[in-house]
């Protein structure tokens, strides 16, 4: 059961959970390209590491904009990019 507010999460947490999600996304990355070459682009393994990869970049975009509404009055750019 969801609280009746919602408390945000602090600037720091949000800088540490971008640092996690970039180091992330960067990782799957990698891993999606070399899945890619030794077992092509058409493969099964492949194709699910490009959607890891797609889904870990709308997660950090969502991320980013909600750091954003959490902290209106601070600059927040770049947490997640």
């Amino acid at each position: 059961m969801r609280p009746a507010e919602s408390i945000p999460l602090t600037v720091e947490e949000h800088r540490e959970l971008g640092a996690e999600l970039r180091r992330s996304r960067a990782r799957i990355q990698e891993l999606c390209t070399l899945v890619s070459e030794v077992y092509g682009p058409n493969n099964q393994a492949a194709f699910s590491f490009s959607k890891a990869s797609e889904a870990l970049e709308r997660l950090c975009a969502d991320m980013q904009a909600q750091t954003a509404l959490d902290w209106p009055d601070y600059r927040t750019d770049g947490f997640y990019s």
